[in-house]
């Protein structure tokens, strides 16, 4: 999910730069607003950062274990070479 403060900022920011007016107006358009940006990001799917970190950093430990078992495996692999040549 989306941080509100993050949504928060962006409504701000458009309210900030709507030149001046019936206040009640701008309190329902921030309001609209800020309500349809988070039904937008909500539908993307979108992951946090914190959650994007998580994945990386096992992503890279995977990427570690698998270049540690492919140089096992040709290790193996050169030990048996020998003998089924003979």
């Amino acid at each position: 999910m989306i941080k509100t403060d993050f949504l928060e900022n962006i409504v701000h920011q458009v309210m900030q730069s709507l030149p001046g007016g019936d206040s009640q107006l701008k309190r329902d358009l921030e309001k609209n607003l800020h309500a349809a940006m988070q039904g937008v990001f909500s539908s993307m799917d979108l992951v946090t950062r914190e959650e994007f970190e998580v994945q990386s950093e096992l992503l890279a430990r995977s990427r570690t274990k698998l270049e540690q078992l492919e140089k096992q495996i040709a290790e193996l692999e050169a030990r048996l070479k020998p003998r089924s040549e003979s």
